[in-house]
């Protein structure tokens, strides 16, 4: 009998050193992290508004570990194409992804066939920042406040054109999001770009739309356009003098794009918490949260379970939304 068992012994055994052999391996690789260029993949070409920030995000980590993290763009299909690879890619802390709303809720919201999970398939790091949506009007349309403008909806169905950069984006879901929390009917202009958009709507082709601040900024500043309200908990520094929905008694009508850092599921949890801390530390820095402010995001940060739970209460949210305007991408 006793005989019998010791072949199963000794493999349990030799399996019970192989385990404890590769949990040292990844640790010490943890420890030895990084080995090498770090990439942080941007899943949109060069030269968008997420370039500037996943760019300076890189240069802090940079400086941070003694080590290249390089920004490699990689667009195409609303950003599912760089994300996918990432989560493709080796859990070892040398891939990593700058996301944001519009490819990680997306995914789950918009699509049929899903590329990728946000969930499933990264490990969240650290949320960095994020720009307000704003509401915009023409100046010959007779509303000074948001509450005139919610008045003048109501009383006019479907006379009110807003214009956005394409369904499913943050422009399209902030008009659906106010259609949806305040009974208003108002018809959706999708273009491709934000130019055309803002160029209709300073010609009354359009009559309102909801860009991200910085967007807005010049246009509201020489006049040509109106702010209404800021779709924010807080005012933006970029436009001081806008309130926001929150202060106007509309606190549902929060709308704003995150950037973020993730890595691919499986990555070891101490580098997930080197990076954490390494954003954390470079956002309570004087330059870097001015950087931000001038590039008009918000500042954020926080925990790897902060960013986790704040995804899953987005991807709840704007699925209520999307399921309500009938929005989708195949």
């Amino acid at each position: 009998m006793t005989r019998s068992r010791r072949p199963f012994m000794r493999t349990a055994s030799h399996a019970l050193v192989a385990a404890a052999a590769l949990a040292a391996a990844g640790v010490a690789s943890a420890q030895a992290w990084p080995s090498r260029t770090v990439r942080i993949v941007v899943p949109a070409g060069p030269g968008g508004s997420s370039d500037p920030l996943a760019r300076l995000v890189a240069e802090e980590l940079g400086r941070a570990f003694g080590q290249n993290f390089v920004v490699e763009n990689r667009p195409g299909a609303n950003g599912n194409i760089g994300a996918q690879s990432v989560a493709k890619a080796a859990p070892d802390g040398h891939t990593l992804l700058f996301g944001w709303t519009g490819t990680l809720v997306s995914a789950v919201t918009m699509y049929d066939a899903k590329p990728f999970h946000p969930e499933r398939d990264f490990e969240p790091i650290v949320l960095i920042g994020s720009i307000p949506n704003i509401v915009l009007v023409n100046t010959a349309l007779p509303v000074k406040t948001f509450k005139e403008l919610l008045a003048f909806a109501r009383a006019n169905p479907g006379k009110l054109n807003f214009g956005s950069t394409g369904s499913g984006s943050s422009w399209h879901l902030s008009g659906e999001l106010i259609k949806k929390s305040e009974g208003v009917f108002m018809v959706h202009v999708p273009y491709t770009a934000p130019s055309p958009a803002l160029t209709d709507l300073m010609s009354d082709q359009l009559q309102l739309a909801m860009p991200g601040v910085p967007a807005a900024v010049p246009f509201v500043r020489d006049g040509r356009l109106r702010a209404l309200a800021v779709m924010a908990e807080r005012r933006s520094e970029a436009l001081p003098d806008v309130p926001t929905t929150k202060e106007l008694g509309y606190p549902r009508l929060e709308s704003a794009t995150w950037m973020s850092l993730l890595a691919p599921k499986g990555t070891p949890p101490e580098i997930v918490a080197k990076l954490n801390a390494a954003v954390n530390a470079s956002l309570k820095t004087p330059a870097v949260r001015e950087r931000l402010l001038s590039m008009g995001y918000t500042p954020m940060g926080g925990t790897p379970e902060d960013f986790t739970r704040y995804m899953r209460a987005e991807i709840v949210k704007w699925g209520e939304v999307v399921k309500f305007s009938g929005a989708k991408v195949d």
